[in-house]
């Protein structure tokens, strides 16, 4: 009601005002260009930013102004607009005329005036010249290198952002929910930087609209397809190769875009004498499409999809494949020059299957989540000091945990759980003068949990004392959660301002695995009447300022963050079999705080950035470490990333990135005891020992071989830890061969100078 309201009284209030309004887009490919900027040229501090479809809405008194239109990579422009009546205004960008790509990273608006805290957004095609694991451009690793970011290991996809872990970044690829991020157990993502537009990346204070996590929200979207002209574009490398098609369905009026990855160490495999390796299967593949067509100057659609795989298998022994599959449908209306609808219709699925066959036992292992998400949302463009953004997401999950089936065996699994997740939200970018931007809005987040699966009663010890009984309509829980966003920036003169922020996160599926490293098996488990949803309370505050006419961009960003309901396994719990999980838990609180420094050379033939980050991250659950904080698994002291690109000349760029950070916190063995001649390692504080510190200095090199009208092509060599550090992987213990009496710990390693090569072609 007060929405309604406060859209009327606007309407009321602009009665004397008219409204320019429109799409932006690259004049080559028509893509929509998300986050560009208008502003008036004679009052800079009045402007609008293009939503994520690339439609903007100014609403101004009658006259006559010049805009200025301005985004990374591409040429500014001042357009001229008379406003005597409401008017629409199409932008066609031109992209800057030059071979390299000199900013890799910049912000979605001016690091200075923007709200926003804890954003950056990566612009894909700019990441073309840094070294990469076996020659594959991975955003995530990308990613890794920012402030606040870090790896989850070596080769590792994953990656935790503010103390937080794995399982507490949302990671989306056109809204979908993407489960498992990662291909070939973490050392590849699964997105294919040939088929991405844009990747932005919210550090805890995400907006209103983003929510089911606490630490991150990692937001990608795909292109939507050249509706100029048609365009075939590769890449071929040691171990992988791929292909993307794009152009118009009809020119100006729709586009598609299928593109199309595959690994072949397989290949390599099958050369080998030995059977058992030549019988073996390691690789993956992954497609993305994308369609969209105009209906009418005001409707859009938008059809997309993603479907990835992963085998990895010794012969017909043992095998197991794991996927993703997302599908998004969504429909943009125009419903008047201030007022934009997206709808859409998104569906998510996360599965893997176990194969054993060995001595006549045979057995299949299956476990799976799948989402149906319904989403609405408008935007609002009220004024040029308010642009309003009120929807609703509305999930139902239905997770299967685990399902044994064989020839020989009873079918052995549990039922599904089926849970709902919807939430409602309003927010506000609101620009009261010329000094503050603020963002401000609440979202309603309420999780129900039904029955049908099983759920537990537990006594004073965690046992299971009984075992409820709900019909598969029965709601057995509600938790409704409030979860306000607030963001702020003060000018405080043209090249510097300060910024703060606040946001209060909820999450109700939580990710249970006991492995230091990304595992397609590890299982996504619901809130339920035991599981209650995590919460966590985020602050932070920060400096940025901008150097010699915004060549150097410094910030540094403070925050604190405290979590309720934080998990974690009971000592010598085993979450590898079957059984309940709920009585190997226990529930307390974690506390996250830490100091994060920027800094970054935009233009020139050098550039690149230096980020640093100092933190601490600690747990409190009674029933561990006797009751005290102890280091949760990602708390690092110090994490360093310098990246360095330099422009040698049109034909060749070379690059380097240098990373260094505190060795994770770990439980190792504090002595050890003989039970029948055998050895048993005993623990005692928990994480309270430090893996060895990593470092690894990486090298790029690229060559351009044709730049052409019609055709391009380029040749890039990377040195993946080029002076060969042996980063520990994992360490294990055992007993002394000379001396039982003494204890031997093994470090592995997993990479030692990886060259890589790749040719890339466009036409």
């Amino acid at each position: 009601m007060f929405t309604l309201v406060f859209i009327f009284s606007s309407i009321i209030a602009s009665a004397q005002k008219f409204t320019v309004s429109g799409t932006i887009k690259d004049k080559k490919s028509g893509e929509a260009l998300i986050g560009a900027t208008l502003v008036v040229v004679n009052d800079p501090t009045i402007g609008v930013v293009t939503n994520e479809y690339g439609y903007y809405s100014l609403t101004l008194p009658k006259g006559d102004y010049k805009l200025l239109f301005r985004y990374v990579s591409y040429n500014m422009q001042e357009i001229p607009v008379t406003l005597d009546k409401n008017t629409k205004l199409d932008i066609i960008a031109e992209p800057e005329d030059r071979q390299l790509k000199e900013v890799v990273v910049s912000s979605k608006l001016s690091n200075v005036r923007n709200a926003q805290m804890g954003m950056t957004k990566l612009n894909v095609q700019e990441m073309k010249a840094l070294p990469v694991l076996f020659g594959e451009r991975d955003v995530m690793k990308i990613v890794q290198l920012l402030p606040g970011v870090e790896s989850a290991g070596d080769g590792n996809s994953g990656f935790y952002v503010r103390g937080g872990a794995v399982d507490q970044n949302l990671i989306l690829l056109d809204e979908a929910i993407v489960y498992n991020p990662s291909h070939l157990l973490g050392f590849f993502s699964t997105f294919n930087s040939d088929a991405l537009k844009d990747v932005t990346l919210y550090k805890g204070t995400a907006p209103a609209q983003f929510g089911g996590r606490l630490s991150s929200v990692m937001d990608v979207k795909m292109n939507d397809g050249n509706d100029k002209e048609y365009h075939v574009s590769g890449g071929i490398g040691l171990i992988s190769s791929k292909l993307a098609v794009e152009g118009p369905i009809v020119k100006d009026k729709g586009s598609f875009l299928i593109s199309g990855r595959r690994t072949y160490a397989d290949i390599f495999l099958g050369l080998s004498p030995d059977t058992n390796i030549n019988r073996s299967r390691l690789y993956f593949y992954d497609l993305n499409t994308k369609f969209n067509y105009k209906l009418s100057d005001k409707d859009r659609l938008f059809l997309s999809g993603y479907f990835g795989k992963d085998q990895l298998g010794l012969g017909s022994v043992f095998g197991i494949n794991w996927g993703n599959a997302t599908g998004t449908l969504r429909w943009n209306h125009l419903i008047s020059p201030k007022l934009f609808s997206n709808t859409s219709l998104i569906f998510s699925d996360y599965n893997y299957n176990i194969n054993v066959n060995n001595s006549g036992f045979s057995a299949k292992i299956h476990s799976e989540i799948r989402d149906w998400n319904l989403k609405e949302e408008l935007d609002y463009f009220s004024n040029p000091k308010n642009t309003i953004r009120v929807g609703f997401s509305s999930i139902y999950h239905t997770i299967t945990p685990g399902t044994i089936t064989g020839a020989n065996i009873t079918t052995v699994g549990k039922p599904d759980n089926h849970t709902w997740e919807n939430g409602i939200y309003i927010s506000n970018a609101w620009k009261p003068n010329s000094r503050w931007n603020i963002d401000y809005g609440i979202r309603l987040s309420i999780f129900t949990v039904f029955g049908g699966s099983e759920m537990y009663e537990l006594d004073a010890k965690g046992a299971i004392k009984d075992t409820l009984k709900y019909g598969k309509s029965d709601v057995v829980k509600n938790y409704i959660n409030p979860e306000p966003r607030f963001s702020a920036s003060y000018t405080l003169n043209e090249n510097s301002s300060l910024k703060a922020a606040y946001t209060r996160n909820t999450q109700s599926l939580h990710l249970i695995s006991n492995s230091t490293s990304s595992n397609p098996t590890d299982k996504w488990v619901a809130t339920n009447n035991i599981i209650k949803p995590e919460i966590a309370d985020l602050g932070s505050l920060g400096y940025f300022r901008n150097f010699k006419n915004n060549m150097y961009e410094l910030s540094v960003e403070g925050y604190y963050k405290y979590s309720q309901n934080q998990i974690d396994y009971k000592d010598g719990a085993n979450v590898l079999n079957n059984d309940a999980i709920e009585p190997k838990l226990l529930f307390g609180q974690g506390r996250a705080y830490g100091l994060e420094f920027s800094a970054h050379k935009t233009q020139g033939k050098f550039t690149g950035w230096i980020s640093y980050t100092l933190s601490k991250t600690e747990t409190q659950i009674n029933g561990i470490n006797n009751n005290q904080w102890y280091n949760a698994r990602q708390d690092r002291t110090h994490n360093l990333s310098v990246v360095a690109v330099y422009e040698v000349n049109k034909k060749w760029t070379l690059s380097s990135s240098f990373v260094y950070y505190t060795g994770d916190a770990v439980s190792f063995p504090s002595g050890k005891y003989n039970i029948n001649n055998q050895t048993v390692f005993y623990y005692t504080e928990r994480n309270g020992y430090r893996m060895p510190s990593y470092n690894r200095l990486d090298f790029g090199a690229t060559r351009q071989l044709a730049h052409r009208k019609h055709f391009t092509s380029e040749i890039s060599f990377s040195v993946y830890n080029a002076y060969g550090q042996q980063n520990p992987y994992i360490i294990t213990f055992q007993d002394d061969p000379n001396d039982a009496s003494k204890t031997q710990a093994l470090q592995t390693a997993l990479f030692r100078f990886v060259p890589s090569v790749s040719y890339n072609f466009k036409f």
